[in-house]
């Protein structure tokens, strides 16, 4: 954005990776709703786009606000006019320096994690969120305990029921349909020497896109497809690496069977982990993948930032931190305006994206002395996804955050087919989550955005008998 509206001007772009992140395939699904494939590509490629571009490779090691200037990790300096910190977030790890228990944020790490899994035949997977929900799916030959902290899978998107619509899916046999990988990589070459992977890297490659697993080879060195199981409202109490656990004299679980009796294991195992519900597992590794912290750290020293509670560096409606000339977008950032009642930040790659095209935006217009006017994107939180296979679009207050009690559900379910759920509040649609192919997120999302008092079609609302598309045309 930058790059095109000021071509004469001098562009930096900072990272520590040799690529970087283009979005492909862009589609915009509906008003709010988009889609895209997120693919690694040679910074060079973008420097020949844009010649006022110069990608430079390097870690940031200092900010000096006051001075207007960046000092990189190999020692030079940058003087800067305006800056924007989109330094993203990293993993949230439950043990950090442990050399069993890998992040998943990036693409470096599920390469890392695709490597441990190729000897693996048992794993444990805690957290609850979508990378969780689409490790567990896609692994197979490889026996999974998933540790989550709620009462049912997949809290940050759906509700109980959506996850018992969502369940039978795991013990399916999975159907082998070979897909096209559609990002290309470029690794780093140092990166293969390291045989096992140490989780605490402080290099970190930006998220995952929203087909992060594809093309990789997500199967452990046992014959069979899925073997899952779930342990609910728990959290790691602690992690036991195998001497440690021999001197314990503590016994430790087998795979848990359909007859409840569980047998203690006889196998020794390189970690263990005992959960707060008392039960400990042998596995070879572990996955956290239990959300993110916004990545602050090399940019608060010495500047005073206000900083929300999240952790992330406060923007207010122009992206613009509490610094002078310096903006912030994506995962590093708060939304700290007052938000659309349909609209809140998630750490995810759609919003980043949005927030990205945005700064630019804002920083174009705060140098040229023009108003702007804040993003339509921010009106209403939409997002659409894909988990087991199924498609799934979520809107506005979807899992009635913030709504209190205040507001009522409204349920369709076709088993193995589709999962319908609106979130009303006094006659008016706040949310929806849509799970198959519905084809009403276009309807929703304009029920939503134009909050039409609805309190007359009742039930009728949800009737699939009724082309509901036809009333609200």
């Amino acid at each position: 954005k930058l790059a095109m509206e000021f071509p004469s001007e001098d562009i930096f772009l900072m990272t520590t990776s040799p690529v970087i992140k283009a979005v492909t395939n862009f589609k915009q699904v509906s008003k709010t709703l988009e889609e895209f494939d997120v693919e690694e590509q040679p910074s060079s490629l973008l420097e020949k786009r844009y010649p006022n571009i110069k990608v430079i490779q390097s870690g940031v090691k200092q900010l000096k606000s006051g001075e207007h200037k960046i000092f990189t990790e190999d020692g030079k300096e940058y003087m800067y006019e305006k800056l924007c910190l989109c330094a993203g977030a990293k993993p949230k790890l439950i043990f950090e320096g442990n050399p069993y228990v890998l992040g998943i944020r990036d693409t470096d790490s599920a390469q890392a994690f695709q490597k441990n899994l190729a000897r693996a035949e048992r794993i444990v997977v805690v957290g609850n969120g979508g990378i969780a929900l689409e490790l567990v799916y896609e692994i197979q030959g490889c026996e999974v305990i998933w540790a989550i902290k709620d009462k049912a899978i997949g809290n940050t998107f759906f509700d109980a029921g959506a996850a018992e619509f969502l369940i039978p899916k795991l013990s399916a046999e999975k159907q082998e349909t070979p897909i096209e990988c559609k990002r290309t990589k470029y690794t780093m070459e140092e990166s293969e020497e390291k045989e096992r992977p140490v989780a605490t890297s402080d290099k970190l490659g930006s998220a995952l896109g929203p087909d992060w697993h594809e093309g990789l080879h997500l199967k452990g060195t046992k014959e069979f497809s899925h073997k899952v199981h779930i342990e609910i409202l728990c959290e790691v109490k602690k992690i036991y690496l195998q001497q440690e656990f021999i001197q314990l004299q503590r016994t430790s679980l087998t795979f848990p069977k359909e007859e409840k009796n569980v047998e203690p294991d006889e196998v020794l195992w390189p970690v263990y982990v005992e959960l707060t519900n008392g039960k400990i597992y042998g596995c070879d590794f572990i996955v956290s993948a239990t959300g993110v912290v916004p990545n602050v750290k090399p940019f608060l020293d010495g500047n005073n930032f206000a900083v929300g509670e999240d952790g992330g560096l406060k923007v207010d409606k122009h992206m613009r931190t509490s610094l002078p000339d310096i903006y912030a977008a994506g995962d590093i950032c708060t939304a700290a305006w007052e938000p659309s009642p349909v609209w809140h930040q998630m750490r995810l790659w759609t919003q980043a994206r949005q927030m990205g095209w945005y700064a630019g935006k804002c920083m174009v217009a705060d140098t040229l002395g023009e108003s702007v006017e804040m993003d339509f994107s921010f009106e209403l939180f939409a997002h659409v996804t894909k988990f087991f296979n199924y498609k799934v679009v979520v809107l506005g207050k979807y899992n009635a955050q913030g709504l209190g009690l205040d507001h009522e559900l409204m349920l369709r379910c076709t088993k193995g087919q589709e999962y319908v759920k609106v979130v009303m509040q006094n006659g008016r649609m706040m949310g929806a989550v849509l799970i198959g192919e519905t084809d009403l997120e276009e309807t929703f999302e304009n029920l939503i955005l134009n909050q039409m008092d609805l309190s007359a079609y009742g039930e009728d609302l949800l009737n699939p008998d009724i082309d509901i598309e036809d009333y609200f045309d």
